[in-house]
């Protein structure tokens, strides 16, 4: 399929997603505004998150990590994060088991 054919949503201010739910996971291609920022959470799905383009400050247990092109982080069940694009970006989210609340 061609990403650019997925419906873009904005989750939150600045973070348009396009997803795709399997089973067990949920796949999100994220564009990020410069600027835009995450607020610290946590959740019962594990994360890998990896940057395709930009770069962007993602916070994990209060540790600040500036991630460019080629990051990628795992991001266990229930640990604390949180991020801030510092230009434009491209992010790609894995979630396990899959994100109902993307739905």
């Amino acid at each position: 399929m061609d990403i650019k054919q997925i419906r873009s949503v904005e989750v939150i201010p600045g973070f348009k997603a396009r997803i795709i739910h399997g089973s067990h996971f949920t796949w999100v291609y994220w564009e990020i505004e410069k600027g835009a920022s995450l607020h610290e959470h946590n959740h019962v799905n594990e994360q890998l998150m990896h940057v395709i383009e930009g770069e962007f400050e993602f916070t994990i247990q209060g540790k600040k990590n500036i991630c460019k092109k080629g990051s990628t982080f795992l991001i266990p069940s229930n640990v604390p994060h949180s991020g801030r694009a510092i230009s434009d970006c491209i992010l790609m989210d894995v979630f396990s088991p899959k994100r109902d609340d993307l739905k």
